[in-house]
């Protein structure tokens, strides 16, 4: 079963996500902050990280700065579900290249299905289809 370490901070998007992607077949760790999610990662890593950018404390950039700054979370997918327009995005490079974010979701253009399908593809073997 693949591990997803979830960071979010809404509540209840927290609850909606963490139950969908249980009722996938994923194993979810939740973490409000950066640092609740580095601590949650050094006991066990992530298959995937599934990460909204605006954190109280400190934000997912630093977050994700601070998570490849460790040679063992280099090829840890990231995916970025967040509130963060996309314009800001695209127009910051730094995200995809130097920080390896796979993708990024805008959450009120994205549909849950669009969510998990996403993650389903990311942790895909080589060669496997999804249905």
């Amino acid at each position: 079963m693949a591990l997803i370490l979830l960071i979010e901070p809404d509540k209840t998007l927290a609850r909606i996500y963490a139950e969908a992607l249980a009722s996938a077949g994923y194993e979810v760790k939740l973490a409000k902050g950066a640092q609740a999610a580095i601590s949650l990662t050094d006991r066990q890593t992530p298959d995937l990280v599934l990460l909204e950018l605006q954190l109280t404390s400190h934000n997912g950039l630093e977050f994700l700065y601070e998570f490849r700054s460790y040679p063992e979370w280099q090829n840890v997918p990231v995916l970025v579900n967040s509130l963060v327009p996309p314009h800001e995005f695209s127009e910051n490079l730094i995200l995809r290249s130097q920080l390896g974010v796979s993708e990024y979701f805008y959450k009120p253009e994205t549909s849950l299905w669009q969510l998990l399908h996403a993650i389903a593809a990311h942790l895909q073997p080589a060669g496997q289809t999804i249905s």
